[in-house]
């Protein structure tokens, strides 16, 4: 019989209550600390939890693959650190311990990628893994892409395994061959093309794309997939940029660069690959109208995303138009270009059509003007004409002052033709002092480049001198100005970011002179009027300011003393220059200036001291990798045993120096009766694009 409720009954009762919300209260705190500190943790903390495991996505929370065994994190930890040393007697060796880790993590595949601590050996073992494991890996990760590619560490894995499977799909063009090393009789089975493997996964991707673009991980892996699918080259330097933040870690092990040398240029692709490309590009617009563009546009993670799917779509369409007739072309659905531009080219001509206020908004936007780079650089010539000639030329020297919206108008001044460059650089050149004052030396720099492709020698000339009067009224301002060198110097702790760029970019430009004729003169004259301080602080201080140096002492100056009197300020402070990490490149470049010519040379007997000062500090040379470099360019060992040889090696560089200097006279006496002819037929087909 159960007993009366009484009141102490009823106080234990609201007694258990309260513990019962206290304990929910707790529970639900620590799950709030474990995603606060998920948030957190950085690529380097070793901890191994589902990190996203209380993230919400548009379809459902996010697939959670289970945990690996403290025994089994102890066995992968141990085959990454082997992997890492790379200490195998032979390569059968590594060959049969990458077959045995793989056995070991069949069926952990997801567990591997989506854990913290085991996913760089994931991705180690795709850079190493032959085409019948990457299969493998694909059909493992098959059904899960859609969240691993999500996955904070599983999407690096998705990354490198398209990647480092480009070249398959290319291999298997030619003809399919199935991989069965290292494969027994019982695993020998029927295996799926790349081709059928990429496309399976589009299928998984398919419906996604729209809020992917803007995922935090998975826009970095749909870029992948999109250049793998377009056939690009993987390592070319914009491209890289595209496919990973500055902020990724560089996973890399002994042996992958042979690996991926299959993946390298440009790539033949299956038709499939075409229309998939044409595919992701629709579904990821699909739905989306000009405001929301113009907010992708200016998306951070969206933005990147954005410039590559343009690029694409003009590309394809271009290749598309010169197949396709003119019916077909018209009815066709609205392209990307034509969703970003309404109208275009006719409604730029039209201040206050849609096209012109998303080219006059975007242009001054720190994000959105690299979409218009991508715009200028890529659109075809009938819309980049009307572009030029109403927004950019007009405006040129407004746009080049500015720090954002100068990068698309250097976009511009290297596309545009030769007398639309006359007209921009007598725009711009009476603004050049300002663009000294603001460190606009890229712009500088690419007018100078274009100005001597187009052979335009009178702009180049009033270029100089405006450069020359916005750096100051002495000789040595040029150099002392563009280096920064009037200030004081600082520690490579001290010095940051901004400042070593501005400095780059200074020594960049004038190096850039070296290679105008009627500008290498000015050049040679700053160096000279330099006094010893800044030059040594020039050949110590970075990788670009020393290339100034060198590229200036293996050039023929109209000064015969010009090579001649820089060694011999150099020389008495070779010892240190010679255990600088840049500095020992000058001292290296001087061995290889011949000891006779009338404008290219350093006379022998310098060149015989300075071995001397070297052979004095040899001791000192060998403790460093610098000092070994300059001993072993200059042939210490020869000089000292063998003094003959190496005066007959001195000579040898006389007359190698010889033929090429007789070559190159040749070359400019051609180019004075037809100038920048070599230049122009470089950029032909930027020509015909605007015409």
């Amino acid at each position: 019989m159960p007993k009366p409720r009484t009141k102490r009954g009823a106080d234990r009762e609201e007694r258990k209550r309260k513990r019962r919300g206290e304990d929910a209260d707790k529970s639900k705190y620590e799950s709030k600390r474990q995603r606060r500190i998920a948030d957190e943790l950085q690529p380097g903390d070793q901890q191994d939890f589902p990190i996203e495991e209380y993230q919400q996505q548009p379809n459902g929370p996010t697939e959670f693959f289970g945990m690996l065994a403290d025994e089994e994190q102890e066995y992968f930890r141990r085959a990454d650190e082997m992997l890492e040393l790379n200490q195998f007697p032979t390569a059968e060796d590594r060959d049969m311990f990458l077959e045995s880790v793989f056995k070991e993590a069949q069926g952990k595949e997801l567990k591997l990628a989506s854990s913290q601590s085991c996913s760089r050996l994931m991705e180690r073992l795709i850079q190493l893994s032959n085409t019948t494991q990457k299969k493998n890996l694909f059909n493992a990760f098959g059904g899960h892409f859609l969240s691993l590619v999500q996955h904070r560490f599983a999407s690096h894995c998705c990354e490198a395994l398209f990647l480092r499977s480009a070249g398959i799909v290319t291999q298997e063009l030619a003809g399919f061959t199935v991989d069965i090393k290292g494969a027994s009789a019982d695993e020998h089975q029927p295996e799926a093309s790349m081709e059928e493997l990429f496309l399976a996964t589009l299928d998984e991707l398919e419906g996604n794309l729209s809020y992917l673009i803007t995922d935090r991980f998975a826009s970095h892996t749909l870029r992948v997939l999109l250049l793998v699918l377009s056939g690009r080259p993987l390592d070319d330097v914009s491209v890289k940029t595209l496919m990973k933040s500055k902020k990724k870690e560089n996973i890399s092990v002994a042996g992958s660069a042979a690996a991926d040398e299959q993946n390298k240029g440009l790539r033949a692709v299956p038709g499939s690959f075409t229309l998939a490309v044409q595919k992701i590009i629709a579904d990821s617009i699909a739905g989306v109208d000009s405001t929301g563009l113009r907010v992708l546009a200016r998306h951070p993670i969206g933005n990147p995303t954005l410039q590559l799917l343009l690029e694409l779509d003009m590309a394809l369409n271009k290749t598309e138009k010169k197949s396709s007739e003119p019916s077909e072309s018209e009815t066709a659905p609205p392209t990307l270009l034509q969703q970003l531009l309404p109208g275009a080219p006719k409604s730029l001509s039209d201040p206050a059509s849609e096209a012109s206020e998303f080219i006059n908004g975007m242009i001054y936007d720190q994000i959105g003007s690299r979409l218009i780079e991508t715009l200028v650089a890529h659109c075809p010539g009938k819309v980049f004409k009307p572009l030029n000639h109403n927004f950019f030329l007009p405006r040129i020297e407004v746009y080049v002052r500015n720090d954002i919206s100068c990068y698309p108008a250097i976009k511009v001044l290297n596309r545009i033709g030769k007398d639309d460059l006359v007209t921009a650089a007598d725009k711009i050149t009476p603004t050049v002092p300002q663009l000294v004052a603001k460190t606009r030396y890229n712009v500088l720099r690419a007018l100078f480049e274009r100005c001597s492709a187009r052979g335009i020698n009178d702009q180049i000339k009033k270029l100089t001198k405006a450069l020359k009067e916005g750096c100051g009224s002495q000789p040595a301002d040029l150099v002392t100005t563009l280096c920064h060198l009037s200030e004081p110097a600082k520690s490579k702790e001290e010095v940051t970011r901004n400042e070593y760029a501005v400095q780059s970019h200074g020594a960049a430009l004038l190096t850039t002179l070296l290679s105008i004729p009627g500008s290498l003169k000015a050049v040679h004259e700053s160096i000279l009027a330099l006094p010893t301080p800044h030059l040594l602080r020039l050949a110590t201080t970075s990788m670009p300011t020393v290339t100034l140096l060198t590229t200036a002492l293996s050039t023929p100056s109209q000064n015969s003393l010009f090579q001649k009197s820089l060694v011999a300020t150099v020389s008495p402070h070779t010892a240190e220059l010679s255990t600088s990490q840049f500095g020992h490149n000058l001292i290296n470049s001087i061995a290889d200036v011949p000891s006779k010519g009338k404008d290219f040379s350093v006379p022998f007997h310098v060149k015989e001291s300075m071995m001397q000062r070297l052979a004095n500090q040899e001791a000192e040379l060998r403790e460093s990798w610098m000092g070994r470099s300059v001993w072993r360019t200059w042939k210490g060992d020869t000089w000292k045993t063998r003094r003959g040889d190496w005066k007959t090696w001195m000579r040898e560089i006389d007359a190698q120096a010889a033929q090429p200097v007789t070559h190159a006279k040749g070359r400019d006496e051609g180019d004075k009766h037809n100038p920048a002819e070599k230049q122009d037929k470089k950029h032909m087909n930027t020509r015909k694009d605007e015409e």
